[in-house]
């Protein structure tokens, strides 16, 4: 991935097919008005479709989409550790601190928003070697029903914040709970952004038993995983303890021990 322009881009299948269909809807309904009912139908039926492919996280038919690295990768036994929602000045220094010790390096889908209240936050994330990538201006649950214009708007805004902050500008983008639409990819393609999901999450937001949380990402613990946590909207166990905190070190100890090596997403690009 570089700086340079992108080339043209060009829509995916699906929503190629999406467009003829609705062409064909529309002939149907010249050629013969009383057929507007199926018609309608037709399309009714087209975008209920795309509308799951866009609640679908790991789906590339909206555009391409990371959700596990690509095969040279796999090859070397490389895997990613992805950390979402940040800064937080509880929980990422913490986080940072764990990976210093067992020598990890992370991908963090930074909230520009929150990286504006703690910018030496974000700083000390890139200072230690780790890489912020854009995970939007604002979080918004909204974001799958933005248009273009909405989309651009709110990742160019986060991207010129994290730029400004970080001093490098992100690579990758991370859509707010993975949702999205397809107007999403023809503006990440004008930004030079790529999007990427995640192979293995542990629902750490919202399951405070650490345990549960380890063992579904200790699962999907292989090569080419792409893992992803959050130092953002942590759930907290029952003695308050972060999530992320109480289980980063296993997973760590468990990947070294398989050889697996971590590697930062942009270390892939190279």
């Amino acid at each position: 991935m570089t700086a340079s322009a992108p080339a043209r881009w060009r829509p995916p299948l699906l929503v190629r097919l999406s467009a003829g269909l609705h062409l064909i809807a529309v002939s149907l309904v010249v050629i013969d008005p009383a057929a507007w009912t199926i018609a309608l139908t037709l399309i009714i039926a087209d975008h209920l479709f795309i509308t799951a492919v866009g609640l679908w996280p790991r789906s590339t038919w909206l555009g391409a989409n990371w959700n596990r690295l690509p095969a040279a990768a796999r090859e070397r036994n490389e895997i990613s550790l992805t950390i979402d929602d940040g800064p937080d000045p509880e929980v990422t220094p913490h986080v940072l601190e764990i990976l210093d010790r067992y020598q990890v390096k992370a991908s963090f889908f930074c909230i520009a928003d929150r990286a504006e209240r703690y910018p030496e936050l974000c700083r000390e994330i890139v200072k230690r070697g780790h890489d912020v990538e854009n995970h939007t201006q604002h979080h918004r649950h909204t974001f799958s029903l933005l248009g273009s214009q909405g989309y651009r708007r709110e990742i160019k805004s986060a991207q010129a914040v994290l730029h400004a902050i970080t001093g490098t500008a992100p690579q990758f983008f991370r859509a707010p709970a993975g949702l999205r639409n397809p107007f999403l990819a023809p503006v990440l393609h004008r930004l030079n952004l790529q999007l990427a999901s995640w192979s293995v999450r542990g629902y750490d937001t919202r399951t405070r038993d650490a345990n549960r949380v380890k063992n579904r990402l200790l699962r999907g613990l292989r090569a080419g995983a792409i893992l992803l946590l959050h130092d953002g909207n942590a759930a907290r166990t029952s003695d308050r303890i972060p999530v992320i905190l109480a289980v980063l070190p296993e997973l760590l100890e468990t990947a070294a021990a398989a050889r697996l090596r971590f590697v930062r997403l942009r270390q892939v690009t190279h």
